[in-house]
């Protein structure tokens, strides 16, 4: 068995400190930090780590027993030879960086959400990531946990009958939250590409001045995919998404730890109600070691990750087009959005 080398650029939350946070929080299944992932998976070693603050460096050294650590990511690259590389920085920093690490030689990557503050930035990502085949995955998790696979499943395999709607419930802010939402709905219904975007920032007189926001606002959204679907998030609930297809629907409650499927059932000529059908109660894996996994398969037989850049990539553009209509009084923004250079900061 091969045993496939790992560093990580910014030793904070994700990288390290983040499983603390939900050890008792049941929609989270441990381990959910990259460094405690590696400790799950036989075929990563954790080798080496990279932080511009000593106190960081420090920390992750006794915590996990990591000796290689660096101030500077590049050099950490050139002398541990990493094969996958985990981008655990703040926001603005994640395109040039992921753009530095495909062109380094590192064939997989590991890139927090969102991976850019703009089009311009996710332009060159992809652009990086396929002229160096770069298989890479994004910090979007719910598509590799297991409750949204048995989900997916129901759907692809027509539990619902041909898929008409999607909505997301809950209030969040728009790249670093929202990208979830988005990612999820594009998950659950296909990855269909959207066609066309709009929305509203909150508070709804928010202004971007010079084409940037220095904030990461709320949002809601709507989006036309090409097939003729649609979705669309309701700004209350808790983390929450809904199918709706022609012959039911299937819906998540309590950020994914329960899930209802629906489906129409003929009563009389004229009622067909959807009744509740018997839902599995899924074994829950960890989706950070599940998507750290499905890199080194799609490496090993060449195919697509799940989470592949040209999704990744997609879901960016949405996200900003978001921004675009608010920007343009709330109007339709066809993709692909014409604007590249709107900017979100977020954390």
């Amino acid at each position: 068995m091969q045993k496939y080398r790992l560093a990580i650029i910014g030793l904070g939350r994700m990288a390290s400190t983040i499983d603390q946070e939900v050890i008792n929080y049941p929609p989270v299944k441990l381990p959910y930090s990259i460094a405690s992932s590696c400790q799950e998976i036989d075929r990563i070693e954790l080798v080496a780590g990279a932080d511009i603050l000593s106190e960081k460096r420090s920390a992750f050294s006794s915590k996990w027993g990591v000796r290689a650590l660096y101030q500077d990511y590049i050099e950490m690259i050139t002398q541990e030879e990493p094969d996958i590389v985990a981008i655990c920085t703040k926001g603005e920093l994640h395109a040039e960086m992921a753009v530095q690490v495909a062109e380094s030689g590192v064939k997989m990557i590991y890139l927090e959400k969102a991976i850019a503050c703009s089009m311009d930035e996710a332009d060159k990502v992809l652009e990086a990531c396929r002229k160096n085949d770069v298989f890479l995955n994004t910090g979007v998790l719910r598509r590799f946990d297991s409750r949204y696979q048995i989900a997916k499943k129901w759907i692809d395999q027509g539990g619902i009958g041909d898929l008409q709607y999607g909505v997301h419930y809950a209030a969040t802010s728009l790249l670093h939250g929202h990208i979830h939402a988005i990612d999820t709905l594009m998950y659950l219904m296909g990855d269909p590409r959207a066609i066309r975007v709009r929305g509203d920032l909150r508070p709804h007189g928010l202004l971007i001045e010079d084409n940037r926001l220095d904030s990461d606002p709320s949002s809601t959204y709507q989006i036309v995919f090409e097939n003729g679907l649609e979705a669309t998030t309701i700004p209350v609930g808790n983390w929450d998404f809904e199918v709706f297809g022609a012959e039911g629907t299937i819906k998540s409650s309590n950020n994914g730890m329960n899930w209802q499927l629906h489906q129409k059932t003929q009563i009389t000529d004229r009622y067909t109600p959807f009744l509740d059908v018997e839902y599995p109660d899924p074994v829950h894996h960890s989706a950070t070691v599940f998507c750290l996994e499905d890199l080194i398969d799609a490496l090993e037989t060449g195919r697509q990750t799940l989470g592949d850049i040209g999704i990744a990539h997609h879901a960016t553009e949405i996200c900003l087009a978001v921004a675009e209509s608010h920007q343009q009084g709330g109007h339709w923004i066809d993709l692909p959005l014409k604007n590249r250079s709107l900017y979100i900061y977020h954390v």
